[in-house]
């Protein structure tokens, strides 16, 4: 009976591709769709995952995610170092400043002021120099991604391509003169402006000038110091607010997805890929087992009980649904792959297989239910109809 099924199947190849390429859309549109959404929300925090080596993050208790920078007075940093099971403290200054071109544009950038003395919370990979070259007079390091566009300098010629920003050219931020000492690679950002690192007192020198421009306190805690006892310690003794890394990430996170748009677009992608593939796949399965009608009866006709001809439909159901799944899923991959380099966010965890798959056995579900139906009430008399 199962070849009976399949050779019904692939009888009519013209409806049996037509079922496959509807689910294979709906597969690829509920995988691609959320693939981005997750792309772009794990950019709203990856300034918190590339500054790995802290425990805990100390800021101000009006900051809502990790852009949304209210500044602290510089005596903090002392008291947050006074706090039992604290190892230390450093301080580190986050803003936005427009950097000037050497075509006279002005592009802003996200620049990142590190401690002096130890560097913590400099760029996770360095592709050119290293972290210790910011010492040098007037250094900073730039991202790669920054590098090779947004901060590439223009040729004069109409039409020719960018000139990379490389090791020894200089910028001007805040009209003060800046010298790349090094490429970084980090992850990039929401909005993908380029990543500037400098020190934290040359970075105060670059920015304008406010009473207070300390960001972040950044807090390594003491071997088997327990992160919550910490952070419930600095924020009774200091009135700020302290998070551990997961913590800062979920509230960066929870801030873009109940205050933006995105959810709400991307959701309704979704839905209209679902409802789509439901569609096509429903109305050409319908429209299969219409026309089988009477091989079902002849079927019925010779004994064959309504469980084996139920079998029988979920066979194919499920034969189907393996088909277009696996097609759109490897088509989001290959999707994700080659947009690997580009500026478009792409993550796929092993969690959205599950979401997709679970998508697609719906929509195969209510298409071969509608079948099923029309199936067992079938009459095994409509064989001796003309």
């Amino acid at each position: 009976m199962n070849q009976i099924a399949i050779k019904m199947l692939m009888g009519d190849k013209g409806k049996y591709l037509g079922i496959v390429l509807g689910l294979t859309f709906a597969s690829f549109v509920m995988t691609q769709q959320p693939a981005i959404f997750l792309g772009l929300m794990a950019r709203s925090y990856s300034f918190i995952s590339d500054t790995g080596l802290p425990d805990v993050w100390v800021m101000d208790p009006k900051v809502q995610f990790i852009d949304d920078i209210k500044p602290l007075q510089e005596t903090q940093l002392y008291r947050v170092r006074g706090i039992s099971g604290v190892e230390w403290a450093m301080p580190l200054y986050k803003g936005l400043l427009k950097a000037r071109l050497s075509n006279g544009t002005f592009q802003t950038c996200n620049v990142i002021g590190l401690d002096d003395t130890t560097l913590i919370g400099g760029p996770p990979i360095m592709l050119e120099g290293s972290l210790e070259d910011l010492r040098r007079s007037d250094g900073i390091i730039v991202d790669i991604d920054g590098a090779t566009d947004k901060l590439a300098k223009i040729s004069d010629q109409p039409g020719a391509a960018k000139i990379p920003l490389k090791v020894g050219d200089n910028l001007e931020l805040n009209d003060r003169r800046a010298v790349v000492v090094g490429i970084s690679k980090v992850t990039r950002t929401f909005q993908s402006q380029p990543v500037v690192y400098t020190t934290y007192s040359r970075a105060k020198n670059y920015a304008p000038r406010e009473r207070k421009l300390l960001s972040f306190v950044l807090v390594k805690a003491k071997p088997g110091q327990n992160l919550q006892e910490l952070t419930r310690r600095i924020r009774d003794n200091t009135g700020l607010v302290a998070y551990t890394n997961e913590e800062f990430k979920t509230v960066t996170y929870e801030y873009f997805l109940h205050n933006t748009g995105i959810p709400i677009n991307f959701g309704v992608s979704v839905l209209l890929g679902f409802i789509v593939g439901a569609a096509i796949a429903g109305q050409t399965f319908y429209s299969f087992t219409l026309e089988n009608l009477k091989q079902f009866g002849v079927l019925k006709a010779m004994g064959t009980s309504n469980w084996v001809l139920l079998r029988m439909i979920l066979l194919q159901a499920l034969l189907v649904e393996t088909l277009g799944y696996g097609l759109g899923v490897g088509l989001t991959a290959l999707f994700g792959y080659a947009m690997r380099n580009t500026i478009l966010a792409f993550k796929f965890p092993w969690q959205l297989l599950i979401f997709t798959g679970a998508g697609v056995s719906i929509i195969c579900a209510l298409a071969a239910l509608i079948s099923i139906l029309k199936v067992i009430r079938l009459e095994p008399a409509i064989v001796f109809k003309s």
